[in-house]
């Protein structure tokens, strides 16, 4: 049998980490594996990979070639570096072996990136339907547990006095401005009977002419009074539209944040209840953190339920100023312009609607003109 090269026989001496030579079932294995190489292919292009338990990563280990400068360096030889000893194992141990058919090794592709777990959107809207039957199911405990007796409930007196008086005022105002609509409706159909009497006296005046001056008298009279009527509907209607503004719109949008408060306040409660009970009972450590996430619930009710205490009473406040300022006017609007209608004074009538800057819209100046319609 010929002895082997000494340049064949270095390339196939294994080396490990520290400079021991490996058993020889690592060396057979590496003279077979040199043995079973195509002609024209050194061990610097194979390429070994190995596939763990896990099936996670991926390790590839490649033979650098053997560098050498003088004349008897063959470039188809390749020493096995320290890394390639460790391949041998793996291979011995069931490790694939690629080989590929060029002059290069293939690479394989990086390394794989696991995306996030994507939140499944279905889950996130049953997580939100759980909160919000938990938080109603508290709240209607809350609420029949005060009907019945049993349950506490927190009471700011000064606040809730405030409340009751708002709430009855309205009923009040809006008392007022129901009477005024039908004052309105009963005198625009006054003013529309003593027009066409006043026209119907006219119309007469120049027919009958032994009666001339008596039916043109009556004539003029239901005429001025029909004028008289529109100016005093005019302010009576200005009165309805800012009474109305008032009660349902800057009252009823005050009651709303007070249902916002009274919400507030009920969750407030229920939370703080149950903050309680378990307190009262045993404290372990199945408990424990039971307790805790109900002090978190309880601390975030309760700065809403003081923010929205905070915000009634500052709409409470500026409505106070708002009403007093605005009821002062109308109510001074109404009485002169009553006043002047019924003492019979054309001028101070007229005055009244001055002063409040309200112009009255004369019959048939909405519809615009022939010559406009061109």
């Amino acid at each position: 049998m010929a002895q082997e090269s000494p340049k064949n026989s270095a390339a196939e001496i294994p080396v490990t980490s520290n400079g021991q030579l490996e058993d020889s079932h690592e060396h057979s294995f590496n003279r077979d594996l040199k043995r079973s190489l195509p002609v024209g292919l050194g061990l610097s292009e194979t390429k070994i990979t190995s596939h763990g338990f896990d099936g996670a990563k991926e390790g590839v280990v490649e033979a650098g070639q053997f560098a050498s400068k003088g004349p008897s360096a063959s470039p188809k030889s390749s020493v096995i570096s320290p890394s390639s000893a460790a391949a041998s194992r793996l291979a011995g141990q069931g490790c694939d072996l690629i080989i590929p058919t060029g002059g290069r090794a293939q690479q394989k592709s990086g390394p794989v990136v696991l995306a996030d777990e994507v939140k499944n959107p279905a889950m996130e809207k049953l997580e939100l339907v759980r909160k919000w039957s938990l938080n109603t199911y508290k709240c209607t405990r809350q609420i029949i547990s005060e009907k019945l007796g049993r349950g506490s409930r927190t009471v700011d007196l000064e606040l809730e006095a405030q409340i009751d008086i708002l709430r009855d005022n309205k009923k009040k105002y809006e008392n007022i401005l129901r009477l005024a609509q039908t004052l309105s409706t009963q005198l625009f159909q006054m003013v529309h009977t003593q027009r066409q009497l006043g026209d119907a006296f006219a119309d007469l005046s120049l027919k009958s002419l032994e009666l001339h001056e008596e039916f043109g008298y009556n004539a003029e009279t239901q005429k001025l009074l029909a004028k008289n009527g529109e100016t005093l509907l005019g302010a009576i209607n200005f009165f309805i539209a800012s009474v109305n503004t008032l009660v349902n719109k800057t009252i009823e949008d005050t009651l709303l944040t007070v249902k916002q408060y009274e919400s507030a306040r009920i969750e407030y409660d229920a939370y703080r209840t149950d903050l309680e009970e378990l307190n009262l009972g045993p404290r372990d450590a199945n408990t424990l953190p039971k307790i805790e996430q109900s002090q978190q619930l309880f601390q975030v009710h309760k700065e809403k339920y003081d923010k929205m205490r905070n915000d009634v009473s500052i709409k409470l406040k500026f409505l106070e100023e708002n009403k007093v300022k605005v009821l002062h006017n109308q109510l001074v609007l109404f009485h002169n312009a009553i006043a002047a209608y019924f003492a019979g004074n054309q001028k101070q009538l007229e005055q009244t609607l001055k002063q409040f800057h309200i112009k009255l819209k004369t019959p048939g100046a909405d519809a615009p003109s022939w010559l406009e319609e061109q």
